[in-house]
């Protein structure tokens, strides 16, 4: 297929959409470098100097993370890394878009800037770099679709390689990748059928290579952070029925607590490391030496089994606090100084902290809002899903939602951040809907 020349108005458009994801690279560079350091984030990069790789968190991202290092030492490289996928993405989406529709170049450069998105690309998360490497890859796809073959095939493997980095940076996206990966295979629609046919294989190809990878390429370590759910589900059921599910025996007190005091449902970290009821995994773990054994599955399975309403409410008060709760959001401690925040002589830092604060009481940092706009996408994308367009969009948003609903049976934490693939997907995928609505670029 040969291209027609492009006219003033696309290269204008074009120049616009790289302009200003550029003044939108710098800005965070000004705002953010060298990125935020979490805990979550600071345990990866350890792992660097032990050269050890568990899968409690994940260890493709200690191996991206250590290729990088020499380049930015410390926070730097993994912050420049996700700033530089987040503004390439929306930045190619722009100038993708100039050539497509009149006047629509410059709006994903200025969507990525929508505190929901923005507040969150400083901070080093592996659901941060998540978001933003599936957000690349949908992008870069949607990039080459009118392209010929030759062209789009690289970009195609290039795209699928960052899917299935998102699945070894979460494994629990093991469900909502097919989508993914099906749309980078064929781009130019979505065909419901084909879908359907290749869904289920899909989801045990990308689990095969989380096992491959994480254990067979890389040999990381076993710390069995699926048990984390299990201990969270176990106090949840424990909770709810008034009986203890743990396989121990606890002392009056600690059953007290562990029936009416210490369930919440925000996070397992309250049986962890929290008190007064971090004597769950102290003794579990510690003194019964329990943890990561069989008996914990089996005390789990069984609980479910014999209450499976009690494990419902647990599962259903969880997903409502996640979806609706005021939950962190930006994280801003200094975590060599735990009581000052990060960057306090910034002014351009403190301004967005401003406008962070004002909006965080309201619905667009709420995940279920995000959840909602998904679904509402892809309704609108359904009728539209033979078309590049309405397949990016339709690809976005359904692995988007299908991720975010997998926090139902396997989330542990409440955090904005494990919503921020909707919000990311949300953004671009509305920029694509709005393209049909738009004249065509001339």
């Amino acid at each position: 297929m040969q291209r027609s020349p492009e006219s003033a108005q696309v290269k204008r458009g074009r120049l616009i959409a790289i302009g200003l994801a550029a003044a939108g690279f710098g800005l965070t560079l000004l705002i953010f470098y060298p990125g935020i350091m979490t805990f979550d984030a600071k345990f990866v990069y350890e792992d660097i100097g032990k050269r050890t790789l568990g899968d409690w968190q994940s260890p493709a991202m200690t191996v991206l993370w250590a290729l990088i290092d020499p380049i930015a030492p410390g926070s730097a490289g993994m912050f420049l890394l996700t700033a530089a996928a987040y503004w390439l993405a929306f930045g190619v989406l722009g100038f993708t878009l100039a050539g497509r529709s009149a006047g629509l170049d410059a709006l994903p450069p200025l969507l990525a800037l929508l505190p929901p998105a923005f507040v969150l690309v400083g901070v080093l998360w592996r659901d941060v770099l998540f978001a933003v490497t599936w957000l690349l890859a949908v992008v870069l796809t949607f990039a080459v679709t009118d392209r010929p073959p030759r062209v789009r095939a690289p970009i195609q493997v290039l795209a699928f390689a960052l899917c299935c980095l998102g699945v070894l940076l979460r494994p629990n996206s093991i469900i909502a990748a097919p989508l993914l990966a099906i749309y980078v295979a064929w781009p130019l629609q979505m065909r419901w059928r084909r879908t359907a046919v290749l869904f289920i294989p899909a989801i045990a190809a990308f689990f095969g290579l989380v096992q491959v990878v994480y254990y067979g390429v890389l040999g990381a370590t076993r710390q069995h952070p699926l048990q984390s759910i299990m201990i969270f589900d176990l106090g949840g059921i424990s909770h709810f029925t008034k009986e203890n599910q743990f396989p121990v025996t606890w002392n009056e007190r600690d059953t007290a607590l562990l029936l009416n005091g210490c369930y919440r449902p925000t996070e397992w970290d309250l049986y962890w490391r929290l008190e007064p009821c971090k004597f769950v995994m102290h003794k579990v773990e510690t003194e019964e030496k329990l943890f990561g054994t069989p008996a914990i599955t089996k005390a789990w399975a069984g609980a479910i089994t014999r209450h499976p309403i009690a494990y419902l409410e647990h599962r259903a008060s969880f997903m409502w606090n996640f979806l609706s709760g005021s939950n962190l959001t930006m994280w801003v401690a200094d975590i060599e100084k735990p009581n000052e925040t990060v960057f306090p002589d910034r002014p351009a830092f403190a301004v967005l902290m401003v406008v962070h604060d004002v909006l965080k009481p309201t619905i667009f940092f709420r995940a279920g809002f995000w959840l909602l706009a998904c679904l509402l996408i892809l309704a609108l994308a359904w009728r539209r899903r033979r078309t590049p367009e309405g397949a990016f969009a339709f690809a976005a948003c359904g692995s988007a939602s299908v991720y975010v609903l997998t926090f139902f049976p396997v989330g542990v934490a409440s955090d904005f951040r494990y919503g921020y693939w909707a919000v990311l997907a949300s953004v671009a995928a509305l920029s694509a809907l709005l393209s049909l609505a738009r004249p065509q670029s001339g």
